[in-house]
């Protein structure tokens, strides 16, 4: 029997919802999301998005303020919000966030999918390509403070990092954070558990767990779980000692094949930008090519996408509940529940089990 499905708000401003992009079949054992989110179209058709929306219990200012400094990041593989909700919002009313939908896994579907860690040449690339980002993150003088694995979806061209500042969204700073059910503890820095302000060595901490995570199942694994050739550089950046763990620089040195951050290299100190002529910016896009992905990730991937292209918006999402959520809501009564174009279950869009002969063309 599959577990119950919480109702959802069919709208957020004029995006109509599609499906739930995390789902529950996890379970209590599954790496917390900071945030609800969706996958959801414009009336019209011609946009579909990502949604973004506080869990419950959230603070809504700390959230919308986070989700309006996303819109500014810069990096091949973040996810800016491109729209967010009018400040202000009135009783009843929720903010949100949209950006641009591009099929995609969040990593613990894609470990669900391909039924277990990730192979070591996915680790490394994912490895690269988070690192290069946070390092143009760290240039702009910004701390991510949200990496966990929910907040890396998987596209078939490289991941995008969401979930930013929800580190800050959860507590303020000075708030002991350890515990929090919008936060991964294995991805949360020591020191900000303690309450202690993000910054850029947390990203470095965060980013070991995410990759521990790919390559093992868990965030805080035995050192001897973790793959050989990456076992010095993850735990490295599991340090709980901010200046002992690898600068964003040397990391990508690392993954790229260039040496440094597993001899000691770059640990500490001022940040390194990689964010020059000489095309650093882009070194990730060499891991990044066809084969990077298993094939049942891959082929998860395109059902998703076929079904979220096979949605068929109501002719009347457009009118009614324009306002948001909330006036939907308030039509029907206090905690009514609402209608989904597509059931909210990841079954339908995200874990679809393959066929017969799907299977035997993925498993190599």
């Amino acid at each position: 029997m599959s577990a119950p499905r919480t109702a959802v708000p069919r709208r957020f401003g004029p995006y109509t919802v599609i499906t739930r992009l995390d789902g529950d079949r996890f379970g209590p054992t599954a790496p917390p999301v900071p945030e609800n989110r969706f996958i959801a179209r414009s009336a019209d058709g011609e946009r579909t998005v990502f949604i973004g929306v506080p869990r419950a219990g959230a603070d809504h200012g700390r959230f919308a303020a986070e989700a309006e400094a996303s819109r500014y990041l810069l990096g091949p593989w973040s996810a800016p919000a491109t729209e967010t909700s009018a400040p202000g919002a009135g009783p009843g009313e929720v903010p949100w966030h949209a950006r641009p939908y591009v099929p995609a896994l969040p990593l613990p579907t894609a470990l669900a999918v391909h039924g277990g860690p990730l192979p070591e040449r996915t680790v490394r690339a994912l490895g690269a390509a988070l690192v290069e980002n946070l390092a143009i993150l760290h240039g702009q003088g910004l701390t991510h403070a949200g990496l966990s694995p929910a907040a890396v979806l998987l596209a078939a061209d490289g991941p995008r990092l969401t979930c930013f500042g929800a580190v800050r969204a959860a507590a303020p700073d000075g708030e002991v954070r350890s515990g929090h059910p919008a936060l991964e503890s294995g991805s949360l820095p020591p020191e900000q558990a303690a309450g202690e302000r993000p910054h850029p060595m947390g990203d470095i901490y965060a980013l070991g767990a995410v990759l521990a995570y790919a390559a093992t199942g868990h965030t805080v694994p035995e050192r001897e779980e973790l793959p050989a050739a990456l076992r010095g550089t993850i735990a490295a950046c599991l340090s709980r000692d901010p200046a002992s763990r690898p600068q964003a620089a040397a990391l990508l040195e690392e993954f790229t094949g260039g040496g440094g951050a597993s001899d000691g290299v770059g640990r500490g100190g001022a940040p390194v930008t990689v964010v020059d002529g000489d095309g650093d910016e882009g070194r990730a896009a060499g891991l990044l090519v066809a084969g990077w992905l298993p094939g049942r990730v891959i082929a998860a991937i395109a059902r998703q996408s076929a079904a979220v292209l096979a949605a068929e918006i109501p002719a009347d999402a457009g009118t009614g509940a324009a306002s948001g959520a909330a006036s939907g809501a308030a039509k029907r009564g206090p905690g009514a529940p609402v209608e989904t174009v597509v059931d909210p279950g990841p079954a339908t869009v995200v874990l679809a089990e393959p066929t017969h002969r799907e299977r035997a063309r993925t498993d190599r």
